[in-house]
């Protein structure tokens, strides 16, 4: 079964717009994918998918934003072995952890047993031509490697 979920917080759309991105690269390789703003479901509800993605801008100095706080602390009551991962957001490279969101999102889902597929994406505000290409290729990358996976097992 191929299914994933892509889940994400964004404040002034840079990290809606790469989910938006990232969900056309998966889609185009036929995963079955579900696209939710983090207040939309709960830690528990991406247990159910193959694969799961999590998206966060990066508030202040590498801290995640509050609306992903409650979120990131219930997923340390779930265990995610077996499951494809991928983080990505937006931030600023005006400050010293650039992206910090994303990298405490990464930590969590290793943590909790989750294999991460490729690196961590990061992109500086509004995503550009470059950025957009960048997270089509991100999508794609997971839902090769999400199908390849699944097809072992």
């Amino acid at each position: 079964m191929n299914n994933a979920i892509l889940v994400y917080a964004s404040m002034s759309g840079n990290t809606e717009l790469m989910a938006t991105y990232i969900a056309e690269g998966i889609k185009e390789k036929g995963v079955q994918l579900d696209v939710k703003e983090c207040f939309e479901v709960t830690p528990g509800d991406l247990v159910k998918y193959d694969g799961i993605i999590i998206g966060s801008y990066t508030w202040g100095d590498g801290e995640l934003p509050d609306e992903l706080i409650d979120f990131y602390d219930e997923m340390d009551q779930l265990e995610f072995h077996h499951k494809k991962s991928a983080v990505f957001g937006s931030g600023s490279t005006l400050y010293s952890n650039f992206g910090g969101a994303v990298d405490l999102l990464m930590e969590k889902l290793k943590e909790r047993g989750a294999e991460i597929i490729g690196s961590p994406l990061k992109v500086e505000y509004t995503p550009n031509d470059q950025d957009e290409i960048a997270c089509k290729d991100f999508g794609r990358l997971f839902a090769d490697r999400l199908k390849i996976d699944s097809t072992i097992r």
